[in-house]
């Protein structure tokens, strides 16, 4: 049997908001059993190209509003891990 873990956080700066609530969130931590090591290194791969994907357009939505001076990618961190574990 295999796992695949996947954690996902986020955080803002400071310096982009005053509420302190949104300055860090907690991660997500999501566990999700396999009977094959193949099948979790599949959905693995699978997880962390949508991953990257999302952090592209995600990217680029906010390259647009810093064009507009409205937000900066810099004051975001995003991060995540997914790996296959063996139970």
């Amino acid at each position: 049997m295999w796992v695949l873990m996947y954690v996902f956080s986020y955080s803002v700066s400071p310096a982009a908001t005053s509420d302190k609530a949104e300055w860090r969130l907690l991660p997500t931590v999501v566990f999700q059993e396999f009977t094959s090591e193949e099948r979790c290194k599949s959905a693995k791969s699978a997880l962390e190209g949508s991953l990257k994907d999302a952090g592209t357009k995600l990217r680029s939505g906010l390259e647009d509003l810093k064009s507009i001076g409205k937000a900066d990618p810099a004051q975001i961190i995003i991060a995540y891990n997914v790996e296959c574990l063996p139970k």
